[in-house]
């Protein structure tokens, strides 16, 4: 039967019909362990009860409310990221690349509105993924993003990933910002080490232009952190994120200095939906689990144990796995054979994941994700390595 649904997704046959915690159940009966999460989305699994409960509650109060009107739950969250972060202003919108869009905007307005400057052009990273609008692939750059989409958005030069002296070179007078993700997702699981992100920031510095973080995917806990960032001695001017802050429910956020938040003025940005009730009721709950020391803690205990089993069974297939990268629970395996090969024998073993560029397999488990299902996904890796070389 043919789809009504435009055809811009490549869909497995695959449908579910219902989640709990870390698992997936299908229409056939099958039980699938879930290290996709939505692709870094289900932060706390499926269908967490601390969730519901919120969601629930909020649902018999009130689902949503122009933003020409004071929204508390908004408030409330702004306040939790605003403590949590070098931020001191949020904007809320409902997606990643909504986010980005945001940040951009926010740029160009500190330098053009309150700098009165004429800058506009921002500095990105080749192979870099920063959502699917026309400013967002514009800002990636790659091929199979922008063609039949032209002409694009004008402003961005893209750089070869690590090559920080040809950043420096191609600043000029119109330079407004760099925009990196801390660690490349789409682009295959590359971490930018925390002495290039402090050199970047060094850079930015020296040259009066802004350093935007895309953490949507590498944020609100994915990395041990609650943002990437973190990790580092330094701070962004402006951090765009969604995916898990929301644990399943749609919602976005971009986060600013005071300095910078100076360009944007009543009436230069909106969003109908952003920030609406439903959606900060449930991500105040996802922040409110998440941030808690223990909680990150554990994810980086599990994420060790997770990440050292991994090396053991690359050296063990050394034939079919070529690197194993990232951090915490945001990790990829580089194969030596077709990604697309490795995701279909993983998932009819039972495991879900999803694909990277330069041939990588991601690995996206629930932060919440216990030793017990660490352990029985390795199990699927260790046996789909042992029937492939079978063949």
């Amino acid at each position: 039967m043919q789809s009504s649904i435009l055809a811009t997704y490549k869909r497995s046959n695959l449908s579910f019909v219902k989640g709990k915690g870390s698992y997936l159940i299908a229409k056939n009966g099958k039980k699938y362990l879930d290290f996709a999460s939505g692709i870094a989305v289900n932060s706390l699994g499926h269908c967490n009860s601390e969730l519901i409960k919120a969601l629930h509650k909020q649902s018999k109060k009130i689902w949503h409310v122009s933003n020409a009107f004071q929204i508390s739950e908004q408030e409330e969250l702004a306040k939790k990221l605003v403590k949590l972060t070098f931020a001191d202003k949020v904007f809320f919108c409902n997606s990643g690349a909504e986010s980005i869009e945001t940040a951009i905007k926010t740029a160009r307005a500190y330098h053009q509105i309150k700098r009165r400057t004429k800058k506009f052009k921002i500095i990105t990273i080749k192979g870099s993924f920063h959502g699917r609008t026309l400013a967002a692939i514009s800002a990636s750059g790659q091929k199979k993003l922008i063609e039949g989409f032209d002409p694009l958005v004008d402003g961005f030069v893209q750089v070869e990933f690590g090559d920080h002296k040809l950043i420096e070179k191609v600043i000029d007078k119109q330079t407004a910002a760099i925009m990196v993700e801390p660690i490349l997702g789409e682009g295959g699981i590359k971490v930018i080490p925390n002495e290039c992100l402090e050199g970047l920031r060094k850079l930015c510095n020296k040259k009066k232009i802004l350093l935007i973080f895309d953490e949507v995917q590498s944020g609100i806990g994915r990395t041990g952190k609650f943002f990437s960032y973190q990790w580092s001695k330094i701070k962004p001017d402006i951090l765009a994120t969604a995916k898990g802050i929301g644990g399943g429910f749609p919602i976005g956020a971009c986060l600013i200095t005071n300095k910078v938040a100076k360009g944007m003025r009543i009436g230069s940005h909106g969003s109908t939906f952003g920030g609406n009730p439903l959606a900060c009721s449930v991500a105040n709950k996802v922040v409110e689990i998440i941030s808690k020391k223990k909680f990150l803690d554990s994810i980086n205990q599990k994420a060790i144990f997770f990440l050292n089993n991994l090396e053991r069974i690359k050296d063990n297939y050394s034939n079919l796995i070529d690197e194993i990268r990232g951090k915490g629970f945001l990790l990829g395996i580089k194969s030596k054979i077709n990604n697309s090969i490795m995701i279909e024998k993983l998932r009819n073993n039972g495991l879900l994941i999803v694909g990277a560029n330069e041939n990588v397999i991601r690995i996206l488990p629930p932060l919440n994700v216990t030793t017990k299902e660490l352990k029985i996904a390795l199990k699927i890796i260790e046996k789909t390595c042992k029937d492939i070389n079978k063949r």
